[in-house]
């Protein structure tokens, strides 16, 4: 069975009509899977078949190539075309955004197609390339060969429901908080180090929350005078905790972050935080994370015994090592 379109250039007015679909679904931010269905030949297809029409409006018999051709150079010269698309608006006035990327893709398209149509209606008719489906086959002459064929199609149905699915409920991304400390100057340098008692010193402390859902977040504060002693029985190193005074903390609520891959990153919560020290020794300021409220402290007392377990129940932790001098 052969089926022909009529003396019109169907594939043309089909790409120029999806591409006039994508342009309200990525305007108005519209989700789900059409955006998906026509975005992908949108960019991976549509401009380097349009292409190919205009550079090749005859069909295989004159001085044309087959369909089979026309895919595999279609795809071939979209992947060339929007990459290189893209790096010419990195470097224009126009930057590169997902609106610039979409309009100038779609000015080229509606060009290169009106062109196209140009050259398909210069065209002899008789040369004129024409979308064209053959479908044939054998006969089905044994109950194998129905067997099979009932089988192939049962399992193109439930590839291409599979694929609609996953497109759809995509596997949600890993939860997490970051928590960093940077130095004075929103640098990874810098950090205070050797300190004078009572001595003036800052840092910057950030939040980046990933969590998926609102996040009322407590940062504890904590000065702690900590060393290594090795255990003879389980021939390990263990942590032993001296002293841990509490210094401060805060409560800060974040909403899930949102990046927008369209302009510089910014990050989501970052603090200065100033501090000093009123004690000489090698110390420890430790900044621990959670994601709950968390019992008051008082400032006077020595929190040694719970240390451990209080390391151990933060959700995050940083530390900055600290040697105080006279």
């Amino acid at each position: 069975m052969k089926i022909m379109t009529l003396k019109y250039p169907i594939d043309i007015i089909l790409c120029i009509l999806l591409s006039f679909i994508i342009i309200p679904l990525v305007l108005l931010n519209a989700e789900g899977i059409l955006r998906i269905v026509i975005g992908i030949p949108f960019i991976l297809f549509v401009p380097g078949y349009l292409l190919i029409a205009l550079l090749f409006p005859e069909n295989k018999s004159m001085d044309g190539i087959d369909v089979f051709e026309r895919i595999a150079f279609s795809f071939g010269l979209s992947m060339a075309i929007v990459p290189l698309l893209g790096i010419v608006l990195f470097y224009s006035p126009f930057g590169l955004r997902l609106e610039t990327i979409l309009l100038t893709l779609f000015f080229i398209i509606m060009l290169v197609a009106i062109l196209a149509l140009f050259r398909w209606y210069r065209t002899p008719q008789e040369k004129r390339y024409l979308l064209s489906i053959t479908f044939s086959l054998p006969p089905l002459q044994t109950k194998l060969d129905r067997a099979l064929v009932v089988i192939l199609i049962i399992t193109i149905v439930i590839t291409t429901i599979t694929f609609i699915f996953v497109v759809s409920n995509p596997h949600e991304r890993e939860k997490l908080t970051e928590f960093y400390i940077l130095g004075p100057e929103g640098k990874t340098t810098d950090y205070p180090k050797n300190l004078s008692l009572g001595e003036n010193a800052s840092v910057v402390l950030g939040i980046v929350n990933h969590e998926h859902e609102t996040i009322n977040y407590t940062i504890e504060i904590w000065l702690i005078n900590q060393s290594l002693e090795y255990n003879q029985s389980t021939k390990t190193n263990n942590t032993v905790y001296h002293e841990m005074w509490f210094i401060a903390k805060f409560i800060i609520t974040l909403q899930p972050f949102t990046e927008n891959t369209e302009v510089l990153w910014k990050p989501q919560w970052e603090c200065p935080y100033n501090f000093s020290v009123n004690k000489t020794g090698k110390y420890t300021l430790t900044f621990l994370l959670f994601t709950s409220a968390t019992p008051d402290y008082k400032k006077t007392e020595n929190y040694r015994d719970i240390a451990a377990q209080k390391i151990q129940d933060a959700y995050e932790s940083v530390y900055l090592w600290l040697n105080i001098n006279e």
